[in-house]
């Protein structure tokens, strides 16, 4: 079951990392859920044209024993961020924001009519009571070339901004998605600057023909330093056997760049809290 965290203080995030890229957050009485991977240790996700990879860890919560959701952020369309699990077992009555390419796929083909698919800069607004998110579509790159990117399907990160119904943001948190580093990244530092925690997909993801299609390392630690969160959250590493960038390497990177200090050093099962006056800690 998910623990119980307790009542949250005004404005402030909890994030439980519940493996690879699926992030469950709550703020006030909102609940999200981020790219939903329930799969099993030793069972394997489809990556599309017959490949597949084999999960190494566990997911810390089972889909089964999810609290109610008020959304779902998925980046796209891929077997380790939707997988088989989370298709059967999610609330096909809750809302999700992907890409329009995965949005029409989860409407007609999986059953979740109250998908929206946002273009890159398109926000959509999830409320709860008095509370609401603004989610924001973001660019990303899945790959470098060209070709490869048309073979892959499309990714957005993702601004969510919380706050209360009809007022400012509180909060600002980022969501990376699956994408490499390129100068397109660098608008969201412009329209949205100095979020309060960016939760980046690493994991050096290698494909056969050695391309390269998620941060490894170096890059990750690159787009923290272009972007300027006040605090950093490392997801999507160690999850499956196409993951060939360690966390220990973006540890060393991002230490080599001075970034030390922003890290949130919450793994595996572990929760944090994001508090717009203090900054990101784990729960302990």
């Amino acid at each position: 079951m998910v623990p119980n965290t307790g009542d949250l203080a005004d404005g402030v995030v909890d994030l439980h990392f519940v493996g690879n890229a699926t992030v469950l957050l709550r703020y006030g009485e909102l609940t999200l859920l981020t790219d939903p991977n329930f799969l099993h240790r030793g069972q394997y996700a489809y990556l599309g044209y017959g490949l597949l990879s084999r999960r190494l860890t566990e997911p810390a919560v089972d889909v089964e024993d999810l609290p109610r959701l008020d959304g779902i952020v998925l980046s796209h369309l891929h077997g380790d961020h939707w997988d088989r699990r989370a298709r059967r077992h999610l609330d096909h009555a809750v809302p999700v924001l992907s890409t329009p390419h995965a949005a029409r796929r989860l409407r007609v083909v999986h059953g979740f009519p109250r998908t929206a698919g946002l273009r890159t800069w398109q926000g959509f607004t999830l409320r709860h009571g008095r509370d609401q998110v603004r989610v924001t579509a973001l660019p990303g790159r899945h790959a470098g070339h060209p070709v490869l990117r048309g073979l892959l399907p499309p990714v957005m990160g993702s601004m969510l901004e919380f706050g209360p119904v009809g007022g400012a943001p509180r909060l600002r948190l980022y969501v990376s998605g699956d994408t490499l580093v390129y100068d397109g990244l660098d608008e969201i530092a412009r329209r949205f600057p100095a979020a309060d925690l960016a939760v980046l997909h690493l994991g050096g993801t290698r494909l056969p023909g050695g391309f390269v299609v998620t941060m490894d390392g170096a890059q990750g630690a690159e787009l923290a330093r272009r972007l300027g969160p006040r605090a950093v959250l490392p997801v999507h590493y160690g999850d499956y056997t196409v993951m060939r960038s360690p966390l220990d390497a973006f540890l060393a990177e991002a230490d080599a760049l001075g970034l030390r200090d922003r890290l949130v050093h919450c793994r595996h099962g572990q929760h944090a809290r994001i508090d717009a006056t203090s900054g990101a800690a784990p729960v302990p």
